[in-house]
């Protein structure tokens, strides 16, 4: 049987005889265990295995892609057939056609060593730190007179292989664990209800899941939701200053700064699937926030769940500076698109598996930190709330107008932390919110989550975070006056 290697050499020497002006060749195998847990009960206990061979090729300034799981020289060549096939006959659908931006090309092996791997896990332990997190939540409601009427528990583990070459000369291999949590549980009482949903993940291994203290993490949010579902008091309304956590940046850097900045959508491509985006190359050095405001995207975060070190077209990755001192500075871009807006890809090229191709995505966006306290951003506010964590977020297809609706949420009366408040709104434009912050925490924290998008749809993982920060001026609502 050849080996992988052989057949990725193989893929690329079959596509240059059938008249390829470029290809490359990208084996995956994706190992993962699922755990689910719904209401205190074991509903999914599952293995998955993906692996197989992804083949890209440009043939006439037109694209062709096509896959196989049939890891024979004879399946991978009629994979490349294939991929070849569609590229000439995308040829008479384009005008412009496709030209390939020339990078550096590199070999290089990136392995993430896990400290503890999953394997090493029994299955009786993975399921019984689940039941002690869903045990929390019920308990930590009870003990404040709610009730937990729903609850969702799903962990999973996985290791993913990758090895990419190209005729430009890339060899790259990547082998990291990922681990990955997801918590969903609404909690009910006084005739009113909250549901808080808590995404974990990281590239490392089982040490990752110990980190997180699943029964004290669930505690800690449990007993915060059921305080607000019990006591919180309607939130005032008007303009006042406003704080967001970590949580809310990191979701509106993901939302409204790398999505919108993603190349291949304001080219149009996007458009259909995922939505349009607010930027134009007009925007390219306009200013968009205040100065304190700079987001980048940095795919190379040691542990982060979107970390790689090279790309799928084998680009080596660097921090993308998308938004610097409140001015759009810079887009998420691979070789494709790199050209026409005269650049150098910055290695977002990601696919979510090896049947997919490879398109731009994000890895790891966030806001990058102030120097301030969260004491000192609350001690200079007069009047207004501090919004800690969300329950619910709307964004328009152009990533320009969004609503978000909190969970655990403060009110702020000079100067100190008050009561609880119950589903605060903040509804404003991308530049509104942007251009509102005057101060930023140093409590810089991340996220995990699956980022959606493409057709057919590629989930891949992805870290968002932020510090905490804070917002002058804003207008306030409440759901109940929606």
């Amino acid at each position: 049987m050849a080996s992988v290697e052989d057949l990725l050499s193989h893929a690329l020497k079959t596509a240059s005889r059938l008249g390829a002006s470029y290809s490359e060749a990208r084996f995956e195998n994706g190992v993962s265990e699922i755990f689910v847990l719904r209401n205190g009960v074991v509903d999914v206990s599952a293995r998955a295995v993906s692996r197989g061979i992804g083949v890209r090729v440009l043939y006439n300034k037109a694209l062709g892609f096509s896959s196989t799981s049939d890891l024979t020289r004879k399946g991978v060549s009629d994979a490349v057939k294939k991929a070849v096939e569609l590229a000439k006959a995308s040829t008479r659908l384009v005008s412009k056609g496709v030209s390939m931006s020339e990078e550096k090309m590199e070999k290089a092996r990136v392995a993430v060593k896990p400290r503890v791997r999953h394997e090493n896990v029994s299955t009786e332990d993975k399921t019984e730190l689940l039941k002690l997190g869903d045990a929390a939540i019920v308990e930590a409601a009870e003990r404040r007179g709610v009730k937990a009427v729903a609850r969702m528990l799903e962990l999973s583990l996985g290791r993913l292989e990758k090895h990419v070459i190209n005729t430009d000369g890339a060899d790259v291999y990547l082998d990291k664990p990922l681990s990955a949590l997801i918590c969903i549980f609404t909690l009910f009482g006084e005739g009113r209800y909250l549901q808080r949903y808590i995404s974990l993940g990281e590239s490392r291994g089982w040490e990752a899941v110990e980190r997180w203290r699943l029964d004290e993490t669930m505690k800690e949010e449990a007993s915060a939701v059921s305080e607000a579902v019990r006591g919180a008091v309607e939130p005032p309304k008007g303009k006042m200053d406003v704080i967001l956590g970590s949580e809310i940046i990191g979701l509106v850097c993901h939302e409204s700064a790398g999505h919108p900045g993603e190349a291949d959508r304001m080219l149009g491509r996007e458009a259909a699937q995922a939505g349009e985006t607010y930027i134009t190359r007009e925007h390219l050095g306009s200013r968009i926030g205040s100065e304190h405001v700079t987001i980048v995207d940095n795919p190379a975060l040691p542990n982060s769940f979107g970390y790689y070190l090279y790309d799928d077209e084998g680009v080596k990755v660097s921090e993308r500076v998308l938004i610097e001192r409140g001015v759009i500075k810079e887009l998420l871009h691979n070789r494709e698109t790199a050209p026409e807006f005269g650049v150098k890809s910055n290695a977002a090229s990601r696919a979510s598996s090896y049947n997919r191709e490879p398109i731009v995505r994000m890895a790891n966006t966030y806001m990058k930190p102030g120097d301030h306290s969260l004491e000192e951003l609350i001690e200079d506010v007069k009047e207004g709330v501090y919004v800690k964590s969300y329950m619910e977020w709307n964004i328009d297809d152009k990533r320009w107008n969004q609503r978000y609706v909190g969970v655990e949420a403060y009110l702020i009366k000079d100067g100190e932390l008050g009561p609880m408040v119950y589903q605060p709104v903040i509804e404003l434009t991308t530049q509104g919110l942007y251009s509102a912050i005057d101060a930023l925490g140093r409590d810089l924290k991340f996220y995990a989550g699956y980022c959606g998008k493409g057709d057919p749809m590629q989930a891949i993982p992805v870290w968002f975070g932020g510090p905490s920060a804070r917002l002058r001026n804003i207008r306030l609502g409440h759901v109940a006056a929606q």
